[in-house]
């Protein structure tokens, strides 16, 4: 039996979806990248109930979609039909996380991070804050 994770987005997936998508944005998901969701998935109180089976099935959404030509534009129509907004800066915060996880930020990285603050309608005061933390956080 298929699901068809299109319409039951929940707003976890949603935070899932868009961790993928920043490890995934530069064709090459690290360890360090991948570890950092599953981590933030284990621990963080946002996701206390959430399925972990879940990571799979939103993973391969997100890696479907990016194999269409408009797939960043429909993957971000069914975060914002799906997250409320009171959780943007927490899905940015999460994303920040995944890109400075390895230690390095790559120009496609950069690109969707500005596209996510763009889409969930971030306060540039707010993002900068949200990626300085990030940054603090990954120093070796």
């Amino acid at each position: 039996m298929t699901e068809d994770t299109s319409l039951t987005l929940s707003a976890q997936d949603c935070l899932v979806a868009l961790m993928i998508a920043v490890s995934a944005s530069d064709e090459d998901i690290r360890t360090t990248e991948l570890i950092k969701i599953q981590t933030s998935v284990n621990i963080l109180p946002i996701f206390s109930n959430y399925d972990n089976d879940r990571i799979s099935t939103v993973s391969q959404m997100v890696f479907d979609l990016f194999e269409q030509e408009d797939g960043l534009d429909a993957l971000f129509g069914l975060i914002k039909g799906a997250l409320p907004d009171r959780l943007n800066e927490t899905a940015y915060a999460l994303a920040c996380d995944v890109a400075a996880a390895d230690g390095t930020l790559e120009e496609a990285e950069l690109r969707l991070l500005e596209e996510i603050r763009y889409e969930l309608d971030l306060d540039r005061l707010h993002a900068a804050a949200i990626e300085r933390g990030a940054r603090a956080r990954h120093l070796t």
